[in-house]
């Protein structure tokens, strides 16, 4: 091994792609608190612990970064071809050849196993929408669908949209008895799905239209290469719409326990990454990079949308439903 040549854990580590992991596992991690916040307030009927959601959490982060880590680095051995053309992700380690393809291949494909596996510990049906999630990222968004349509992220984001499924459903464990892997005892994990799910589209559209030219150059069928910069800008204001929407679930589904304080809070924080949408400007001078910058600010601020969502829905969960007064439990 030369000198610069960074030591095999580290390459391992680069495969994982931990950075992206980091917000995947907040979601995950919000849910179990959710989860076990409004058990507290009696509004499900199961007795969690301190030390029930701590080793929840545990164990939920531990399997999540493996599971995930292993679902990115399978996807990096299949598009190493396309990461090499690429400026944001030709310095990754198979372009670079720091490492042979069926090294990082191997690795992917034992701790996914491993950390799916880890859910089982909680319950199967956590550890089913684990391994949900590393098939459909592998096999329906890496595999099929990245390479074919600019559909790719839209359909592939429910890949990872799961984490919340995983959270609850690891939280859930002693109330859900139901064989269906769809049940699980609340709509609230499936608003936290949906979340995620329509977050993702102007979240990576935003990336694309910032390195425009980028995925064109790999061959990549992104929304803005294809169908243009004005189109999916378009698109990417009826996904906000779709978040606002979302939001407002307490207003109209008053079955979903939340608190009707969540409708203001979320309607508002959605409000703010929406401008971010609303301000791209397609004809806008581009940067020396040759970038357009008012989309980065747009990808930035999702990333920061998204963190807020998950931790103030948290809070809400956190204040006893009497003390809210008007702002209480619907229904």
């Amino acid at each position: 091994m030369s000198e610069n040549q960074p030591s095999l854990l580290l390459l391992f580590i680069r495969l994982m792609k931990l950075r992206v992991i980091v917000l995947l596992q907040i979601t995950a991690i919000c849910a179990i608190l959710v989860h076990d916040s409004i058990a507290r307030h009696d509004l499900i009927d199961v007795e969690r612990t301190w030390s029930d959601t701590l080793w929840t959490s545990l164990v939920t982060l531990v399997g999540g970064t493996l599971s995930a880590g292993g679902s990115n680095a399978i996807n990096m051995w299949y598009d190493r071809d396309i990461d090499r053309k690429m400026r944001r992700t030709k310095n990754r380690p198979l372009p670079l050849d720091q490492m042979r393809p069926r090294t990082a291949l191997m690795f992917g494909i034992i701790i996914s196993i491993l950390g799916s596996s880890l859910f089982f510990l909680l319950h199967w049906k956590a550890a089913f929408w684990s391994f949900f999630s590393v098939g459909f990222y592998v096999f329906v968004y890496t595999i099929w669908l990245k390479r074919r349509t600019p559909q790719n992220i839209v359909i592939g984001g429910a890949a990872g949209a799961t984490p919340p499924l995983i959270g609850w459903a690891a939280a859930a464990a002693d109330s859900i008895n139901s064989m269906n892997p769809l049940d699980l005892g609340s709509p609230i994990p499936w608003m936290l799905f949906a979340l995620i799910f329509l977050w993702t589209p102007p979240h990576f559209w935003a990336l694309a239209l910032y390195r425009s030219g980028e995925y064109a150059k790999a061959n990549v069928p992104m929304m803005n290469e294809v169908k243009g910069a004005r189109r999916t800008v378009v698109e990417s204001k009826l996904y906000c719409a779709g978040l606002f929407m979302l939001g407002s679930v307490p207003c109209f589904w008053p079955e979903s326990g939340l608190p009707l304080l969540w409708a203001f809070v979320a309607g508002g924080l959605t409000v703010w990454y929406a401008q971010s949408v609303w301000k791209i400007d397609v004809n806008e001078p581009l940067d020396e990079d040759g970038r357009m910058p008012k989309a980065a600010k747009s990808f930035s601020r999702s990333l920061m949308y998204l963190g807020a969502m998950f931790f103030s829905l948290v809070l809400v969960s956190f204040i006893p439903p009497d003390s809210l007064g008007f702002l209480g439990i619907v229904g």
